[in-house]
């Protein structure tokens, strides 16, 4: 990633407070000792990140802002980060898009999405945070949303904003849950879906339409939670995919469903069609990830069709327990290519990945009844897939366990049951110094015996894809980088093969 400067032809647009802001960038940014950096995840320049905003195209190039604090590696009066990639892989860091620096956003610019205009400007759209204190002491938060629009690098906020406000909601909305726009073009039309909490206490997601993208109007609720996923529905992203309508949240306040869906701050995938009135019929509701970081998923449709998601790689329980020595707090996902197979999400690391594959180490066929080391089969920065199945087809082994980042202290372990068809992935010693949550179990499709286990990590980082992308889950770890031992073991005897490839990227080209 490099920080480009430029000269601004309208310095107006720049007020003092993002100036600020990107001035401590620059300066301290270069500083990050390199190890704290993930080699091809987005993080900050410096300080705090969380959701990704306006994950979308703009003059042939994939923007990417998120919710950004630089000062301190804490969550702060947010800010707008921001990026752009032609890959998905190598991103080029441009400086800070927003700030809050306008009345109606003084105590923080949150999330929200962009588009391409005709006329050639990008827009984004996001919420503004303003807190106005009562009578009896206490802050009370409002929430609206705003535009601003500009070149790629610099943007002015209009004149007109906030454009959504509390005369605009549904009887019964509240003005301190009303976040996270996503809007689209549809034909000569312009939408955006809204989370807000309704007067039951719950979530909704609202409808809002535009003919210029300047002026909105309320047409109802996409969908409704009634408590029954959570309860305030945050960063709601509304798609087309493989002839479905397809909704995504992030629920807060989460209660335990069996092994689908975990307590605290969570994701819900909805798919189904939506009718006349573009209220979502559901189909299926499942999580989209399964792992212990993951929130606030956005996508965008790439140049070449494809839908590509992103999420923010941390998760509120957890996010305020990483080393207090760090320069830097928060990571994005992987980019995923998003399709719907037997009516469930299917995620893959995007195909770019690739291109940035090492040497191939293959084994075929290896026996498994103890813990196994495969010479070759080690490493912190690694794209690796292992099959699995019965060495006898009529005798089923108990369990098979996967070893990673591992040394004399550390270890993070996948583990697969085919009798429970349950995968468990336990950080407990991963690094952490914290008594939090460390292990997750989920259900997986085993056909006889066999799963399929796609391993993506990048130092601090683990991403997990069971079988083609049935289940995906995300995990950060705080191991030392120097512990990368992997091994294998069973319980019973089982067959496995192994391709891994290093990740190899220039050094020229990283921070």
């Amino acid at each position: 990633m490099t920080h480009r400067n430029r000269n601004r032809k309208e310095m107006h647009m720049i007020s003092q407070t993002l100036q600020k802001a990107r001035d401590f960038e620059a300066q301290y940014a270069p500083y990050v000792p390199q190890e704290e950096r993930p080699e091809f995840h987005v993080t900050g320049g410096i300080g705090w990140i969380n959701d990704p905003n306006g994950f979308s195209v703009y003059k042939g190039e994939y923007h990417l802002f998120h919710q950004y604090y630089p000062y301190k590696a804490v969550w702060g009066p947010m800010h707008w980060g921001h990026l752009k990639t032609r890959d998905f892989i190598r991103w080029e860091r441009l400086p800070v898009a927003l700030a809050p620096d306008m009345p109606y956003d003084k105590d923080g610019c949150f999330s929200g999405s962009a588009i391409e205009m005709p006329d050639g400007r990008q827009l984004l759209m996001y919420t503004g945070v303003r807190e106005e204190r009562q009578e009896d002491g206490s802050m009370k938060p409002f929430q609206t949303q705003c535009l601003a629009v500009g070149d790629g690098v610099d943007y002015e906020k209009l004149d007109a904003n906030p454009v959504l406000t509390a005369a605009d909601l549904p009887k019964g909305g509240s003005t301190e849950d009303f976040r996270d726009p996503k809007m689209w073009r549809e034909g000569d039309c312009y939408y955006a879906v809204v989370g807000n909490r309704p007067a039951d206490g719950s979530g909704s997601i609202l409808l809002f339409r535009s003919d210029d993208a300047f002026h909105w109007t309320y047409q109802g609720r996409v969908a409704s939670n009634h408590r029954q996923y959570g309860m305030m529905w945050e960063c709601p992203d509304y798609f087309k995919l493989d002839g479905k309508d397809v909704l995504m949240v992030s629920p807060q306040e989460m209660s335990p469903m069996g092994l689908e869906f975990h307590a605290g701050n969570g994701t819900v995938c909805m798919i189904g069609q939506e009718n006349e009135k573009k209220h979502l019929i559901r189909e299926n509701v499942h999580a989209i990830d399964y792992g212990i970081d993951f929130y606030a998923p956005q996508t965008l449709m790439a140049l070449d069709g494809r839908r590509i998601m992103i999420a923010w790689l941390q998760n509120w329980d957890t996010a305020r327990s990483h080393p207090v020595t760090d320069r830097i707090c928060g990571q994005m996902t992987l980019p995923r290519e998003l399709s719907i197979r037997d009516g469930r999400l299917i995620q893959r690391p995007v195909r770019e990945l690739d291109n940035y594959h090492g040497e191939k180490i293959s084994y075929k066929n290896v026996p498994l009844s103890t813990e196994t080391f495969l010479t070759g089969i080690r490493g912190r920065t690694i794209d690796m897939t292992v099959n699995v199945r019965p060495a006898n087809g009529s005798v089923m082994y108990h369990a098979f366990k996967m070893n990673l980042a591992k040394d004399g202290e550390h270890v993070t372990t996948i583990r697969f049951k085919p009798g429970q068809a349950i995968v468990r992935v336990d950080r407990s010693r991963c690094g952490y110094r914290f008594d939090i949550v460390h292990v997750r179990e989920f259900p997986v499709y085993s056909r006889h015996g066999c799963i399929k286990l796609r391993v993506v990590m990048d130092k601090h980082s683990l991403e997990l894809f069971v079988n083609d992308g049935e289940q995906a889950a995300s995990f950060v770890m705080y191991t030392p980088v120097s512990a990368d031992v992997i091994s294998f073991e069973a319980e019973g005897e089982l067959l496995m093969d192994v391709d891994k490839y290093d990740l190899v990227f220039d050094k020229e080209d990283e921070e």
